[in-house]
């Protein structure tokens, strides 16, 4: 009896101390942590199966926030080299001249017809009294369409009356501007003030953005708002009253019928009215 009593009591002890010997290798690896991560600790001193998998839980957070961290580092420098670039621009000087901002192919263009101390190469005679802006109404083309009305848009918020000049309702006016900028293939549109060769839409475009649109503009008449001619609708041209668009006129003398030569090849004219 007294035999077995002392082999329970040593199973006893034996199962303890291998108990509190398991927690004890457990809490091994907390030596080497940091004491600034107690809930490290605390999640190794929980694992009482030993398996590790708190600490498998603490490796893969530990993961995650170090690859935080590099993401925060990198916004940290796309945002610092956007700050840096921000403020070098507004750290130039304001009172640069705005003629010094164009581009250098619109520098020549602006000075001779702005100051009118030089002259283009091309030009456009019998046009030095008005503007003159060369574009088709025809959507064949998206980007040619979309540019053309653009620069229409543009020029008619300065409300100045303008030549405008359809290709696409007229050939001649297509061979016209061929014949004056020298190429056979041109784009649309095209820009002629004072009879002087401005550009095309892109210069347009940043000439107006940069306000030296305005001063090339003055001394034009202005029209009043709204203005709308009551006989083409803006159209610039009307049907030939000599054939009625027809392109075709009965000549009594030889007895037969002739081409119109009135009108073009789609039998319209310029608008009397508005075009002058």
């Amino acid at each position: 009896m007294a035999e077995f009593e002392n082999h329970a009591e040593f199973s006893v002890k034996s199962k303890s101390s291998s108990f509190f010997n398991r927690s004890l290798t457990l809490s091994n690896p907390t030596s080497t942590v940091s004491p600034q991560k107690p809930y490290l600790q605390a999640a190794l001193s929980l694992d009482r199966s030993g398996s590790g998998s708190f600490l498998k839980l603490y490796n893969s957070i530990e993961s995650v926030r170090s690859a935080g961290n590099a993401i925060k580092g990198k916004v940290k420098q796309l945002r610092s080299f956007f700050e840096s670039s921000t403020n070098g621009e507004e750290s130039q000087p304001q009172s640069q001249p705005q003629s010094q901002l164009l581009p250098s192919k619109l520098k020549p263009a602006t000075k001779s017809i702005g100051s009118g101390s030089g002259s283009s190469t091309k030009r456009l005679p019998g046009t030095e009294d008005r503007i003159v802006v060369y574009f088709t109404s025809l959507r064949g083309v998206r980007r040619t369409f979309e540019d053309c009305y653009a620069v229409r848009m543009i020029l008619r918020g300065f409300r100045v009356w303008v030549d405008e000049r359809d290709v696409s309702m007229d050939s001649a006016y297509r061979k016209e501007l061929q014949s004056v900028l020298g190429e056979k293939n041109v784009t649309l549109p095209q820009v002629f003030v004072r009879g002087n060769y401005l550009g095309g839409a892109e210069v347009i475009k940043q000439l107006f953005e940069v306000g030296e649109l305005a001063k090339i503009l003055k001394g034009f008449p202005v029209q009043k708002p709204g203005f709308v001619c009551e006989s083409c609708g803006d159209v610039r041209f009307a049907p030939c009253d000599t054939c009625n668009g027809s392109r075709k006129v009965f000549d009594e003398d030889e007895d037969r019928v002739k081409r119109c030569l009135e009108c073009n090849e789609n039998g319209l004219v310029r608008c009397p009215y508005c075009c002058y």
